[in-house]
């Protein structure tokens, strides 16, 4: 690991340690609040940004933050994504974590006009850090990992349809996901994106694609020799607000898929 990977490690493992293990399956409902209909905040989240975002203006200062609690409450965090940056998610997989089962991770990523340009997921109940660097490959645990498909037929495919609108999802239900064998939703991107590098499943569509659920894990897919973008084929930007975006464990799985999508009249957003 860089010297960098080390740092950002010990700033993970410090925050897992203090704030997240031991309210792990141990929440008081007073500790959980509702940010919008099944969208959970945890007392433990916002400790967690708070420390990371201290800790990383210390660690290179002049770097702008932008966490995801502090841009629900102020949204004017969101221009920041257009600058060098740090991008963070406390804990993705809030719910899981609230609930006390299922996956859950510290994501971070570091992104320049725009782009993705380093990305950390720590779990740390594994514990576990994946991490990558543009056209630098993606590692785990400092070594190197390249993507894998299942090797299933037909491929596996993991779809949070309950995103869509309703006549897209109903034409995605009845055009696309017969043709793919069905894989469950984590509920984590940070545990979705590892699954689909490394053979759990083969592809997976999104919805919503806001900066700190997707930055991270987008950039350890395409480093590990994945294939994530947009469904027109575009790059994945932290500062865009479209929808929609395909994952796949290698380029022929994604193009298959997208091709249904476009055969299909399938539209992120429709």
């Amino acid at each position: 690991m860089s010297a960098l990977d080390e740092e950002i490690l010990a700033l993970m493992r410090f925050a897992a340690e203090r704030s997240i293990l031991p309210r792990w399956q141990n929440l008081r409902e007073s500790e959980i609040e509702e940010k919008a209909k099944g969208d959970l905040v945890t007392i433990v989240d916002r400790e967690v940004e708070e420390f990371l975002s201290e800790a990383l203006e210390k660690l290179q200062p002049g770097i702008a933050i932008v966490g995801e609690e502090a841009a629900h409450s102020d949204s004017s965090v969101l221009d920041r994504l257009s600058d060098q940056c740090w991008i963070i998610d406390p804990i993705d997989g809030t719910s899981n974590f609230a609930k006390g089962s299922g996956h859950f991770a510290i994501m971070l990523a570091l992104a320049d006009g725009g782009e993705t340009i380093a990305s950390w997921i720590y779990d740390p109940v594994r514990p576990r850090l994946l991490t990558a660097r543009k056209d630098g490959g993606a590692s785990v645990d400092g070594e190197k990992v390249r993507a894998a498909a299942s090797g299933e037929d037909p491929p596996l495919l993991s779809a949070m349809t309950r995103f869509m609108a309703p006549d897209q999802r109903e034409l995605f239900e009845a055009e696309i996901a017969p043709h793919y064998g069905k894989a469950t939703a984590p509920g984590c991107a940070a545990e979705e994106y590892p699954q689909v590098t490394f053979g759990d499943r083969d592809i997976a569509i999104y919805e919503r694609t806001l900066a700190w659920d997707h930055a991270a894990g987008c950039l350890f897919l395409n480093e590990a020799g994945g294939k994530c973008a947009r469904q027109d084929g575009s790059s994945y930007r932290v500062d865009s607000n479209r929808k929609g975006m395909i994952a796949a464990a290698n380029s022929a799985l994604w193009d298959e898929f997208v091709s249904r999508l476009d055969q299909s009249g399938y539209r992120p957003g429709g």
